[in-house]
């Protein structure tokens, strides 16, 4: 019973969904939920890979795209993405640490926000329209908890850059038990498309090799500058990292546009 409380929490706070009233609330569960932040991925990617799916029983592929989209920008209230654009301007507007960790904290939008989020919402889009109808839904069933994972490595390996912060009770510790609970509940989906024949183990190592390496080159850069992580870097790894799946995915496909 502890342990689903611990999900809902973890739903609670990264999405809109409602939870049972019974669940109930103590800020020390969410420190303890980190362990969940992938499962709640399988829920969002459910969500966008259930409106693609009926989407594109209509419409064509680029709309059905738009609307999954938009549907898991709905049901997490654009948490993940307004953390992106944070980075974005934090990050391409500050020079020293204590200035990018202001203008994160700023809730207006820059240029740098504007045009990070533009970039990153249409490579999702025009992946998912280019992507074969099931390997689409496939993508969103891999990508959403996969990139939670990619976003929990931080807590588990980094420290919070703030004394103070929406993301801090988060940031306390991850136990490697605690992170190997997380991997499991990322992987599961994958190995289950893969025995369903919706998706193959090459796809699988284009998505974790691109999703890795998306995290490493933005950890590195968030280390550099900040010495720490705060809730926007977890969004924007998870961005970059979800993209990064996306676009594997569509190499893996063989859809390249010029071949040699």
């Amino acid at each position: 019973m502890h342990q689903l409380r611990l999900f809902f929490t973890a739903l609670q706070f990264f999405t809109r969904l409602p939870i049972p009233g019974w669940v109930g609330f103590d800020p020390a569960w969410l420190n303890q939920a980190s362990r969940y932040f992938p499962l709640v991925g399988v829920v969002v990617g459910l969500i966008g890979a259930g409106v693609y799916a009926l989407a594109a029983l209509l419409v064509p592929a680029p709309v059905a795209a738009a609307l999954s989209t938009a549907a898991t920008i709905y049901a997490t209230g654009a948490f993940h993405e307004d953390g992106f654009a944070d980075m974005c301007d934090g990050f391409g507007g500050g020079m020293t640490r204590q200035r990018v960790l202001e203008i994160m904290k700023d809730s207006r939008i820059g240029a740098y926000g504007a045009i990070g989020i533009v970039c990153m919402l249409g490579l999702k889009c025009s992946t998912l329209a280019m992507i074969d109808p099931v390997m689409a839904i496939s993508a969103l069933l891999l990508a959403h908890p996969l990139s939670r994972l990619m976003a929990t490595s931080l807590i588990w390996r980094m420290r919070y850059a703030r004394e103070e912060g929406k993301a801090k009770p988060l940031a306390q510790s991850m136990r490697n038990g605690e992170f190997a609970l997380a991997c499991i509940t990322a992987l599961l989906p994958a190995l289950l498309m893969i025995v369903a024949g919706w998706l193959t183990w090459t796809a699988l190592a284009y998505s974790l090799v691109a999703a890795l390496l998306a995290t490493l080159w933005l950890g590195r850069k968030i280390h550099q500058r900040l010495d720490g992580y705060t809730g926007d870097c977890l969004g924007a790894v998870q961005q970059l990292s979800e993209v990064a799946i996306y676009l594997a995915l569509l190499a893996a496909s063989g859809t390249a546009a010029l071949h040699i």
